[in-house]
This record gives C-alpha cells, sequence and structure tokens, in this order.
C-alpha cells in the first residue's frame, strides 16, 4: 500500500501505536469554503483534533499520489490550487494522470480505510438526490460505505436530497445509522426531521463499541453518526424550508437537471441566505470533528 497510498509520518506513528486518528476530506476545503476562509478552516479543524490528542488524517490526492494526512504545505495546496473533486472512480484516473483531487466523502472513507483509518468526520453526508426515479442520481457515498469499514460523523445527509430515500438506501446497503443523542435523522442544517432511527447512542465508547463489534463480526460495512448540531447553533427552521423551497423552484424554472442541480442548489442557498448557510456549515464541521476525536479518543483506549 505505501507505494501507492502516501501514509504521513505522523498518522503513521500514530497507527502504529494505537494511537486515536480522525480522517478529514478535502473537499469541503477546496470546493465548499471560499479563500481565505478555507484555509483557516482547514487549520482550525485540525488544531480541533491536536487539541484532543488526536492525530488529523487529511485526506487528498496530490500529483497523482494519494495522501492520508498532509503537512503544511500540503494543506495550503488543497485549499489555495484548483483541485478536480475526485470520488472513488476518479483516483485511478488521478494516479495515471499524476493529477491532484480534492476528495470526496466517498473517496476519504475509502483512502481512510486502505490505511486503517477507522473514524472520519465530515458536514454532511451524500444521499439518494430529488427525482432519482428518474435521473438515477444517487451519492457513491453510500455504496462505498457498504464495504469500507469507517464511522462516518456527520450532520445527516444534506437537507436538499430525498432523506426517506437515502435511509432506505443505507438500509439495503447494510449500513447501520446510530442517533448521536438523537431518536429522529437530522437534516443537515436542521437538528431534526420527521424521519425515526432504529438505533440512538449517547456516548462515544458506544460508538467505539459498536465498531469492535462490527470487527468482530467480520462485517465489512462502515457506520453512519448522525450528529445534530446544537440548538443554539441551529438555522431557524421557517426560513431554511422558505430558502430551500425557493432554490428548487428556480432550478426547476431555469432547468437545471442531473449532477448540476445540488451544486446549483447549494450555492444558491448560501446566496438567498446571505451567507448564513455557510456559517452552520463550519459549526457543523466542529461539532462533528469534536465528536470524532472522542470516538477516535474512546476506541484508542
Amino acid at each position: 500500500m505505501g507505494e501507492v497510498i502516501q501514509v504521513s509520518d505522523e498518522v503513521a506513528a500514530a497507527l502504529a501505536d494505537g494511537r486515536p486518528i480522525v480522517a478529514l476530506e478535502s473537499t469541503i476545503i477546496s470546493h465548499g469554503l471560499p479563500r481565505p476562509r478555507n484555509l483557516e478552516a482547514a487549520r482550525e479543524f485540525e488544531q480541533i483534533l491536536r487539541d484532543q490528542g488526536v492525530t488529523p488524517a487529511t485526506i487528498a490526492v496530490l500529483d497523482g499520489v494519494p495522501h492520508v494526512g498532509l503537512d503544511e504545505s500540503g494543506v495550503r495546496r488543497i485549499a489555495e490550487e484548483d483541485l478536480a473533486k475526485a470520488s472513488v472512480r476518479d483516483l485511478a484516473v488521478l494516479a495515471a494522470l499524476g493529477r491532484s483531487g480534492a476528495t470526496t466523502v466517498a473517496a476519504t472513507a475509502y483512502l481512510a480505510a486502505q490505511a486503517g483509518v477507522r473514524v472520519f468526520a465530515t458536514g454532511g453526508l451524500g444521499g439518494v438526490h430529488q427525482g432519482a426515479g428518474d435521473t438515477f442520481d444517487e451519492s457513491a457515498d453510500l455504496t462505498v460505505l457498504a464495504s469500507s469499514p469507517v464511522a462516518v460523523v456527520s450532520a445527516g445527509a444534506k437537507s436538499v436530497l430525498d432523506l426517506p430515500a437515502t435511509l432506505e438506501r443505507l438500509e439495503t446497503l447494510s449500513v447501520p445509522v446510530v442517533g448521536y443523542g438523537t431518536d429522529v435523522f437530522p437534516r443537515f442544517w436542521l437538528r431534526e426531521s420527521d424521519l425515526p432511527l432504529d438505533w440512538r447512542v449517547d456516548t462515544p465508547e458506544e460508538i467505539a463499541a459498536i465498531i469492535r463489534a462490527q470487527d468482530a463480526l467480520g462485517t465489512r460495512a462502515g457506520m453512519v453518526v448522525a450528529n445534530p448540531l446544537p440548538a443554539e447553533q441551529e438555522w431557524d427552521v421557517a426560513e431554511h424550508d422558505r430558502i430551500v423551497a425557493q432554490a428548487f423552484a428556480e432550478a426547476d424554472a431555469q432547468g437545471i437537471r442531473g449532477k448540476a442541480v445540488t451544486p446549483f442548489l447549494l450555492l444558491r442557498i448560501v446566496e438567498l441566505s446571505g451567507g448564513r448557510s455557510l456559517e452552520v456549515n463550519l459549526d457543523i464541521a466542529r461539532n462533528n470533528v469534536r465528536l470524532a476525536a472522542e470516538i477516535a479518543s474512546a476506541l484508542a483506549a
């Protein structure tokens, strides 16, 4: 694996010593935040982990080489260069052509699993898109989690997706979804939905125990830890619903279809909210990174 995937010395040492590690994606830095705010966020997410005694493993493909753990120059590259958005299907292409790419949730989970990193913090999971019955538009995040034993801490799935269908697909793929301190699936920017979850956990130790049980049983699926953001950071529900509905209506009026829909919606929601959705995105990411650190520490213990 060392010839194909470059594991940083820091991450390799933590793996060898059994110390806690949390994987971080690079797409949120490269494509999800404006410059130079994205570089500040990348450094902040890593520092949150270090402050809790956890080794950060930010993942990206640089010059054709998948990296699990970046040095300062690597972090700066994902923030300042125009990188391709890389899912699992793109990894071999980038490797063969010597190109660079920011890893999505799917590619990050895959590479983390290959390196032996078991916990991954992100903002929101991808899922089944609205109208997927006609377009077959579904995120690779779901299918990759079916074969990548990584616990992904997220604030549910993005609320512009078809959340009931997303949960159905995760069930079909045998990916467990557990609510952290919640009995319902979060809606990313919002704490709650009307979608009940089968399982609730209330401590990082319980999540670590589930990961160990998955290993003992030999299951290869990952796990979704649905972590709602704190109530004081939640976006106003009425404003959220109004803006999301308006963004969908504009996408339909402009004839936007397929893969172009979600990027259009997310950008338009930032514009319509006056940047409020972006600030909530950052709060979500910070909250998930903190919980992931606690889970990784419990697992290492």
